[in-house]
């Protein structure tokens, strides 16, 4: 199987970061299909264009800031090997950078990293809050289906701009933060950014679903929804909370089949990059 370009050791041992790939859209009820090809399609193209091939000598082009971490690529799993191998990463102590598939497997990875008794600060990046509750276990109720898991006072939902009535009835129920993409034009990347590391408790995952990304930058994705965030601003966000700290992330919902020239796998790509070199390392602002 090829491997993510980010990919520097064969031991998992070795590991900072465990690349896994979830090749499954089994609880998707997205019009597009394909979501399922992208653990694939986002690591042919970070090997395409994410590296440089001199005469058999690779180069990466990484990011501009950060240090280089060890990072080993776990290949696919099935969605009914997520208990076992997200189990034994997080005993390992290691970060996994999860590639869906649909949204409704950021479920199975949260219930499968944390003791029954644990919560997590989220940052769920998603044009849809996910938040619907009449329904159960698919990629839209993925907020109801681990809310026993999730510190609302620490957490936020950024990206938001197509809620369902129910889902605006369940955000206003819980207090959830929202941050929308108005919200980030009107105050500013800077200090919608600041807000957010002041929320976050100890225990970060990140969950990013790529249509929270206007589809002028983030074509392939299984549900587009116009007026969201920029590359830029996201990934800098993403940067300074990977700098803070986090236990996990998934990136969700690439649809190849629906992508332009293959911009969506090479940004997803770009951004799995950008939060393993910004972790732990302090960035100037």
């Amino acid at each position: 199987m090829e491997k993510i370009c980010w990919a520097n050791t064969e031991n998992f041992e070795d590991a900072d970061f465990v690349i896994v790939g979830i090749p499954d859209e089994t609880q998707s009820h997205a019009l597009r299909k394909g979501t399922a090809e992208a653990p694939l399609k986002i690591r042919q193209i970070s090997n395409i264009r994410d590296s440089y091939d001199r005469n058999g000598d690779i180069s990466l082009g990484r990011p501009y800031r950060g240090t280089e971490k060890k990072v080993h690529d776990l290949g696919d799993i099935a969605r009914n090997q997520i208990k076992n191998t997200f189990e034994k990463i997080s005993l390992s102590s290691k970060i996994p950078i999860s590639i869906g598939g649909d949204h409704s497997i950021t479920r199975e990875i949260i219930t499968s990293i944390l003791k029954p008794d644990e919560t997590i600060s989220l940052v769920y990046f998603d044009a849809h809050p996910d938040f619907i509750s009449s329904h159960k276990n698919y990629y839209g109720s993925v907020i109801t289906d681990i809310l026993s898991h999730i510190e609302i006072e620490s957490s936020v939902q950024i990206g938001i701009r197509t809620p369902e009535e129910e889902e605006l009835e369940n955000i206003k129920k819980h207090n959830f933060h929202v941050i929308t993409p108005f919200d980030i034009h009107k105050h500013g990347i800077m200090k919608i950014t600041n807000s957010v590391i002041d929320k976050l408790g100890t225990n970060v995952y990140v969950s990013f679903d790529m249509d929270c990304i206007d589809p002028s930058f983030a074509p392939g994705v299984s549900v587009p929804v116009p007026l969201g965030l920029n590359s830029i601003d996201c990934v800098y966000m993403l940067q300074r909370i990977a700098e803070k700290g986090i236990i996990g992330m998934d990136i969700m919902e690439v649809c190849p089949s629906y992508d332009i020239k293959y911009r969506t796998s090479h940004l997803a790509s770009r951004i799995i990059s950008e939060v393993i070199f910004s972790s732990g390392k302090n960035h100037n602002d």
